[in-house]
């Protein structure tokens, strides 16, 4: 199985504080590989070191076999390297179609106006966001918000896709047709994921592999179940064993 990113040794300090500490791991082609950890753990901070937001003190990323450390996210984008954010900022004046044109024109495509719209269309009606294509970002609510980002990246046509919390501030109606639109956009168009999220019993469900982040450093790495099972990770993170027992009867 071909590896899509390699992170070898990557570590980051703010003024002295030790945001990422030394992490390694790799993400196979076609994964879902889930990201948890507590707040403050460095998560966030690992996707802005992933796709040049900031540079790294030490360590090196590899998207594709292609050493991308450091470059900046325009670029990266354009190399088929896409995120979405924690706190979605559409391009508020703009319509939701124009949005996901934005996306389509400055990513792995490069694609022009006419080509960007067909492409924005279709993605849009994966989302289910098509009907609502020619209204104001603005107008959109929170779930509304969440697939507008969601589809701006995806039309940036990436192979890999770092999503943040792409669930959060959802209801479990709106949580499980992002799930679905997730697991179509790995079947139908062969990109990868690694998602940070807090929603364990989603998370153990849908990722191939997890890796859990503390202080900075990798506390573990492994399928669900023996994440679940890990008592550091227990004791660092999930807080309860039975808990953990629950998690991977939910999964």
């Amino acid at each position: 199985m071909s590896k899509i990113l390699r992170v070898e040794n990557l570590s980051k300090s703010f003024s002295g504080v030790h945001a990422v500490q030394g992490v390694d791991f790799d993400v196979n082609e076609g994964e879902i590989f889930g990201l948890i950890g507590p707040n403050g753990a460095g998560k966030t901070t690992l996707f802005n070191l992933i796709n040049g937001v900031f540079p790294p003190n030490t360590g090196k990323v590899f998207f594709a076999d292609q050493d991308i450390t450091g470059i900046d996210p325009y670029r990266v984008v354009r190399m088929g390297l896409a995120r979405t954010h924690q706190i979605v900022k559409p391009l508020n004046e703009l319509t939701v179609l124009e949005n996901v044109m934005v996306g389509a024109c400055f990513g792995a495509g490069f694609l022009g106006l006419a080509d960007a719209r067909e492409l924005s269309w279709d993605v849009l009606k994966l989302v289910a966001l098509d009907d609502r294509a020619d209204v104001l970002a603005e107008s959109l609510n929170i779930a509304g918000k969440k697939r507008l980002g969601l589809a701006r990246a995806v039309a940036a046509r990436p192979r890999l896709l770092l999503l943040d919390e792409v669930l959060a501030g959802l209801n479990p109606t709106e949580v499980g047709r992002m799930i679905e639109v997730l697991r179509r956009l790995r079947e139908e168009r062969g990109i990868t994921f690694i998602m940070i999220e807090h929603l364990m019993q989603v998370i153990m469900g849908l990722s191939d592999r997890v890796m859990v982040l503390n202080f900075g450093t990798m506390l573990a790495i492994g399928k669900p179940a023996e994440i679940a099972e890990d008592p550091d990770v227990i004791e660092a993170y999930l807080g309860d064993p039975d808990f953990a027992e629950k998690l991977l009867a939910g999964s």
